[in-house]
């Protein structure tokens, strides 16, 4: 570590100390482009995270802008995977990997488009259901044994509307204020999860 990251590290108090323990991956894609879309509400729910511990994505590491925090006394590495949305898994398992991260302990936060945007879905594990994020995580990760905190983005429209047209497309003004809700309500259901009480996560926001 450099002197210009340690001095960083102080100013923003102490640094993270300990084993990490907990791995928190709000998916995404990267770039102007794609911010406030509806595939990125998991990245809006991180950086929500984030704020409440004053703390931000500012580091780059494993295919992944990242930061390093305490949450419920447990160290935690939240992130963003750059790998754009469909190779999640690629950068999820670099962190799971080299951390010796078990699979109960990586919480991943993502889009769901069969809720609307005010509601969340919290799952212990489960299969993908058909989000390409989850594939990657659980293709390359070896296992769905991972909790999910799915973000509701609503539905497409028009039957005929492309998938990719809609989840990159805008929240609406409207939308976009129950959006910051849910993200609030996201960013505590994991604080919640790494604090060992997902099912009070669950019995709160599902």
């Amino acid at each position: 570590m450099d002197i210009f990251e340690k001095l960083k590290e102080l100013s923003a108090g102490s640094a993270p100390r300990g084993k990490v323990e907990y791995i928190i991956a709000g998916l995404g894609n990267p770039g102007v482009v794609y911010e406030q879309t509806r595939h990125n509400a998991g990245f809006i729910a991180v950086d929500t995270l984030c704020k409440s511990l004053s703390v931000s994505c500012d580091r780059a590491k494993f295919k992944s802008v990242y930061c390093d925090a305490m949450i419920s006394g447990k160290r935690c590495i939240i992130l963003k995977p750059q790998t754009y949305m469909n190779n999640s898994g690629e950068a999820v398992i670099e962190w799971q990997s080299f951390y010796k991260i078990p699979d109960e302990n990586v919480i991943v936060i993502c889009d769901d488009i069969s809720l609307e945007p005010s509601r969340l879905r919290i799952r212990r594990k489960g299969s993908d259901g058909g989000h390409n994020g989850l594939k990657s995580i659980a293709q390359l990760c070896g296992s769905e044994n991972f909790p999910r905190i799915k973000i509701g983005v609503g539905k497409k429209p028009r039957p005929e509307m492309d998938l990719a047209d809609w989840v990159l497309s805008r929240f609406s003004e409207e939308e976009m204020k129950l959006m910051v809700q849910s993200a609030e309500k996201a960013a505590k259901a994991a604080e919640l999860i790494v604090g060992g009480q997902i099912d009070k996560a669950m019995n709160l926001f599902n």
